[in-house]
């Protein structure tokens, strides 16, 4: 019996090198390449978002067993509170770095969606971009990531943690006056740091955290729904 060839694919041969040229034409039905790759970057975007979940989750569950302590006995220091911020701060940046990540593969399936599928449903509204192809062609080539770290950040205030810092913040002021003995500015103190500099630092980083979830930008992170587009 004659093994199988193993020659190699020369890339010159003009029968092979344009393989894939035409897989994902556009006559192709749902049931094609084209479709199949959906459904793969549909996968790995919902894997993302269950990353995202799962640090929402742990930061609620922290928080949650901090005011729990603090507030179960009177001796417990305020500062406790305190750490449940700071620990806050952490799980934010995580999640912000996994959020850049999942907007890699949520910006693929929106292009996707807005110029294939949209456009299959009703040919008559065009395609959003005419340069879609090439676009998401470089992206396969070379995944990048496309929002700043400080817009990630933005949206994960704006949805989950700048709601759980206040929450925080409203905790740790009822702490230092409704149940402390003396003046609130002396409850503050964190032993020889006066309780007016902790009081600045933490209105300080409130505000920081405020300014960077509601400034005005743009937003680059393709799909996102915000107030402003469930208006319309």
């Amino acid at each position: 019996m004659t093994p199988p060839s193993t020659k190699e694919i020369d890339p010159s041969d003009p029968d092979h090198r344009d393989v894939g040229a035409g897989l994902l034409g556009e006559e192709m039905g749902p049931g094609s390449a084209m479709a199949h790759l959906y459904r793969g970057e549909i996968h790995r975007m919902k894997f993302w978002r269950e990353r995202l979940d799962r640090t929402t989750n742990w930061a609620v569950i922290v928080i949650s067993a901090i005011l729990t302590w603090s507030f179960s006995r009177a001796e417990t220091p305020h500062y406790v509170i305190l750490l449940g911020m700071a620990t806050l701060s952490v799980f934010l940046v995580i999640e912000a770095r996994r959020y850049r990540g999942y907007d890699i593969w949520r910006s693929r399936v929106r292009t996707l969606q807005e110029n294939v599928f949209a456009y299959g449903l009703d040919p008559s509204a065009g395609v959003v971009d005419p340069d879609w192809r090439e676009n998401l062609s470089r992206d396969y080539r070379t995944p990048t990531l496309k929002i700043t770290a400080e817009e990630a950040i933005a949206h994960r205030l704006r949805r989950v943690y700048l709601p759980l810092i206040t929450v925080l913040l409203a905790a740790w002021l009822v702490r230092i006056t409704a149940f402390a003995p003396g003046s609130w500015t002396s409850s503050a103190a964190i032993g020889r740091i006066p309780g007016e500099a902790v009081v600045v630092v933490v209105a300080l980083f409130y505000l920081a955290a405020t300014v960077t979830a509601v400034r005005p930008r743009t937003w680059y992170a393709k799909g996102e729904l915000r107030s402003l587009d469930l208006r319309d």
